[in-house]
């Protein structure tokens, strides 16, 4: 860059600020200080540095920003504004019901990938983005802007070790070290030498910079991709910046200015600013788009009826056999691939898959980084190790996310593990995320199919296997359509709707075996679609049983199976009484489990007589 170019950037910068003072003052809310900070930054990134196609926000080589400090989204709107690609005035209707400039991004926007705000989730996504750059052999590069503050968040360690194994120097991490946070200045401050040490110490190459310098923000930005390691730019900033009279000045975080604070604030950086509008942006390498193409078909299943195969081992092969049609699959787990059976995968396509160690918020941060870049991502751990992740999840509801997670090990059927490793929430936690589709196979046949509705089926779905072996029930050109349900057995005089899913599914069956000797006839209804829930197919089963029903779960009660079907069935004045997992497990057995926590066979028989 000549020093006119860097002149220009400076008031670019300026112009950026006045964009997000005067956005923030209109909205009465936002953070002007923390977008005045990293205006130097984002100047430097967005005109004289990244190569994409400002009109074409998706182009598939562009470089990618994700502004991990979510609540600087006045100044990334402000600089796409000033790319031409929507009006300047746009922006004072930031916050605006019906306005997608949001509060914090979200991907309403051509240029937002993934929801940021719930700080320290940026980098993770940054991961997945720059494996998947590797993976489609293309060589845009991956820049995440995060605040000093937000990296006091563990997820951030987890990408940054993560980034530092896999030695993606197509990552570019750039910290706002502005010093303050919302409530009081940070730990560390302005000493520098901490973060770089800690970045160092996951194997990322560091540049500490003046953040307000143009010359050396452009500087260090040249030498991206340089070596084999990520590169973090630890750029030493003021809050506020460029305004005097509230720099490096404590209680102005998502203070906006008044109308008259504004005003002066405005005069202040007027008579440098500069409009971006008409400055080359580098355009990105012309590189082949990889086939993110969706397959015509997929091959057939091969399964027996009384095979005894677990659904968790059902996911590996199944995710094979779709992987050898769909090539957007992808998978990532959390040293867990021998439990869950994505080692499968992993065997067959070490390249398409990223072993992301026991850490599950970058986990699925990864995965939505590979998702936001057209692929199906499959990330796979223990259901109850999705928890942690929950935030993460929720955020990728927000995002619109297509992201597919499968949790193994679910409920007390696990057996002598003990109650830390039993998924006895993950239904009602996945039911709760925005957008989300929630599947519980009971047999491989039903396991397989799923994947290939979840493959088609564009947004969160997630899918709890079971540990133990069970039987095949179905034969393999069954379909399992999301929404669905399937009776297995009804008859005229049933007394009871008996709704399960899993593992209680079998103890339903073997219920209604001990009850026909008896006498007692029950519906069983496998309600393998547990959001959306196959309402119909059980309020009509439900109807011939004197609108009685019975749900049987392998999860405590709130939340899950038996909340959902009386959620949908209570407005049809259909009674639900529930079995599930009343009290904290213990280990033992599977069988001896599921009968000391009333949810197998013989607690089904009890209930259903108990039943006037």
């Amino acid at each position: 860059m000549n020093d006119i170019d860097t002149e220009k950037l400076r008031g670019i910068a300026n112009q950026l600020r006045i964009h997000s003072i005067a956005a923030t003052t209109a909205a009465g809310s936002g953070h002007p200080s923390s977008c005045c900070s990293a205006a130097d930054l984002v100047a430097a990134l967005f005109f004289g540095h990244m190569r994409y196609l400002p009109k074409d926000p998706h182009y598939h080589n562009n470089d990618r920003f994700i502004l991990s400090k979510g609540h600087a989204a006045p100044l990334l709107y402000a600089a796409w504004a000033e790319t031409g690609l929507f009006p300047a005035d746009d922006l004072l209707k930031l916050r605006e019901l019906g306005c997608d400039l949001e509060g914090h991004p979200t991907p309403r926007l051509p240029f937002v990938d993934v929801a940021t705000g719930s700080l320290g989730q940026g980098l993770s996504v940054g991961v997945g983005m720059a494996l998947c750059a590797r993976l489609d052999q293309l060589d845009y590069r991956t820049y995440v802007l995060l605040g000093d503050g937000e990296i006091a968040e563990g997820a951030v360690w987890e990408a940054a070790s993560l980034a530092g194994i896999y030695k993606l120097n197509n990552l570019v991490a750039i910290v706002d070290v502005n010093r303050l946070g919302q409530s009081q200045a940070t730990p560390f401050g302005h000493d520098m030498d901490v973060y770089q040490k800690r970045f160092q110490s996951f194997g990322w190459r560091t540049e500490v910079i003046d953040g307000h310098d143009m010359e050396e923000i452009l500087e260090v930005l040249a030498a991206a991709g340089l070596g084999d390691q990520p590169l973090v730019i630890l750029a030493r900033t003021y809050k506020g910046a460029g305004i005097s009279f509230i720099q490096d000045k404590d209680a102005w975080h998502g203070k906006p200015l008044s109308k008259e604070e504004a005003e002066r604030a405005i005069a202040e950086l007027r008579p440098t600013a500069q409009s971006g509008i008409g400055v080359p942006i580098p355009a990105p390498s012309q590189l082949p788009a990889p086939d993110n193409s969706a397959p015509a078909s997929f091959p057939p299943l091969n399964y027996r009826i009384g095979d005894s195969v677990a659904t968790r081992e059902a996911y590996g092969s199944g995710l094979v056999r779709l992987g050898e049609a769909d090539r957007r699959i992808v998978a990532m787990d959390g040293d867990t691939k021998n439990s869950t059976y994505s080692e499968k995968f992993f065997k067959k396509f070490p390249d398409r898959f990223t072993e992301c160690f026991i850490a599950e918020q970058n986990l699925v941060g990864v995965a939505m980084g590979f998702g936001a870049r057209g692929k199906i991502p499959f990330a796979s751990t223990f259901a109850t190790f999705f928890t942690r992740a929950f935030d993460q999840i929720r955020v990728a509801g927000i995002s619109q996310a297509n992201l597919k997670l499968v949790g193994s090990h679910c409920g007390v059927s696990i057996g002598e593990d003990g109650p830390s490793q039993m998924g006895l929430e993950d239904i009602a936690m996945m039911r709760a995320v925005a957008g989300s589709v929630v599947l519980y196979p009971s047999d491989a046949v039903c396991a397989e199919r799923l994947l290939e509705q979840m493959v088609q089926k564009r947004g969160i779905c997630f899918m709890r296997t079971s540990r133990p072996k069970t039987p095949v029930i179905y034969n393999n050109d069954e379909q399992f359509p999301i929404g669905g349900a399937k009776v297995l057995r009804q008859a005229d005089g049933d007394k009871a709707t008996v709704v399960a899913a899993g593992i209680t599914l079998f103890e339903a069956l073997k219920a209604a075996d001990a009850l026909k000797g008896e006498g007692i006839g029950i519906t069983v209804i496998d309600a393998y679609s547990i959001k959306p829930l196959g309402k119909d197919v059980i309020c009509a089963a439900a109807q011939k049983t004197n609108n009685t029903v019975l749900t049987v779960e392998d999860h405590y009660p709130e939340g899950g199976l038996g909340d959902a079907v009386a959620g949908e069935l209570s407005v049809e004045g259909i009674q639900v009484h529930k079995l599930a997992v009343m009290e904290l497990p213990r280990s033992g057995k599977p069988d001896q489990l599921l009968a000391r926590y009333g949810i197998n066979a013989e607690a089904i028989v009890k209930k259903v007589k108990s039943l006037g």
